[in-house]
């Protein structure tokens, strides 16, 4: 167990429903749940990693941890002070300390603005240094980020993908955070400059001493950069622990199939890939029981009626699934469509999961 001191984020039964479809009166008649009683912990100074496929949830999670969206139900813990229901005057002064690097390169940077401006507006905004130094200040901060000090004048259409994602980067290191959520920032990248962005960040994490959640769904990439990964599914978390126990040991069949798809540079390795049967499951309508069993060749009839809950599997590794002995969830409010202003935190007995 990690010390509370040492956890840098805490995120307890976090859900957030968008509204899907509105009956005759205009009252929500149906919800899109998008992130559905997540939790788990982040040490800091570590990454943790979010993988899954397409419409999991992963990013809908990194930007209700920064309150770019109104959370429905949940905790989110930063630093030892309950941020859940901070107001947006109170959120300011943690604007500055947690950040994010946005996925497309090409639409997160304005482009009437030169790079200079881009990055020394946050730095006067939130008063860094004083006006007379922004200056040296934005051009050291270019310089950590692989940027040549005459990028300074120019504007975002006259560079490349990976030199833009650079400036998204500096942009967002220039307030000096503490906890940076990585949604997809190499995915858009040709694969030699994912490597270059990759190690920037590892580079820079050393350097600063940040703390990263990193949503990727590149298999690859994660294994590369993350000390800890959780596994998404239809807006669940149904296995979360260290890289190797991840990697090495997966558990919960999702993960085994995820794991097998990544390909293997060598070609004389044979991989015994495990394809899943059908789509995901819409998250408007999830399947009840266990979200997985309607795509598990290993499915049992419980899994069919009852929620797993995150078992403990020893030092720190969790899965829900009934073939690993995870209990049935207590709670079944995520089978309602409670309307998200009548939402309350989970009462699940599963622990905060320790990243």
């Amino acid at each position: 167990m990690e010390n509370n001191n040492d956890i840098l984020l805490q995120v307890e039964h976090l859900k957030k429903y968008f509204v899907a479809d509105k009956n005759f009166f205009g009252r929500p008649s149906s919800y899109l749940k998008a992130v559905d009683d997540v939790s788990f912990s982040v040490p800091r100074a570590s990454t943790l990693g979010i993988v899954g496929e397409s419409g999991c949830g992963k990013t809908t999670l990194g930007r209700t941890i920064l309150h770019l969206h109104d959370i429905t139900g949940g905790k989110i813990i930063y630093d030892g002070k309950d941020i859940t229901h901070y107001s947006k005057k109170q959120l300011m002064p943690l604007r500055r300390k947690m950040q994010i690097v946005f996925q497309d390169p090409y639409s997160s940077l304005p482009p009437r603005m030169t790079v200079g401006e881009i990055i020394s507006e946050p730095v006067a905004i939130h008063k860094i240094v004083p006006k007379e130094e922004i200056n040296a200040y934005v051009l050291d901060i270019m310089k950590k980020c692989g940027l040549r000090d005459f990028y300074y004048d120019r504007y975002p259409h006259e560079f490349s993908g990976g030199q833009r994602q650079r400036i998204c980067i500096a942009r967002a290191l220039a307030v000096e955070p503490e906890f940076v959520v990585c949604d997809e920032p190499v995915s858009a990248l040709d694969v030699s400059i994912q490597a270059q962005i990759v190690n920037l960040l590892k580079e820079l994490q050393i350097q600063m001493g940040l703390t990263y959640l990193f949503i990727s769904h590149d298999l690859s990439v994660v294994k590369h950069i993350s000390t800890h990964v959780g596994v998404m599914y239809l807006g669940s978390l149904v296995e979360i622990g260290t890289k190797k126990q991840i990697f090495d040991a997966p558990s919960h069949p999702y993960t085994q199939a995820l794991l097998s798809a990544a390909p293997v540079p060598d070609p004389h390795v044979k991989v015994n890939r495990i394809v899943l049967d059908g789509d995901i499951p819409s998250p408007i309508n999830c399947p009840p029981g266990c979200k997985f069993h309607t795509r598990c060749s290993r499915c049992m009839d419980i899994c069919r009626e009852k929620r797993p809950a995150l078992t403990d599997l020893g030092d720190g590794h969790r899965v829900a699934c009934f073939l690993c002995g995870s209990q049935p969830e207590e709670d079944t409010t995520h089978e309602s469509a409670a309307a998200p202003e009548d939402a309350a935190p989970s009462t699940t007995d599963n622990k905060t999961v320790q990243a």
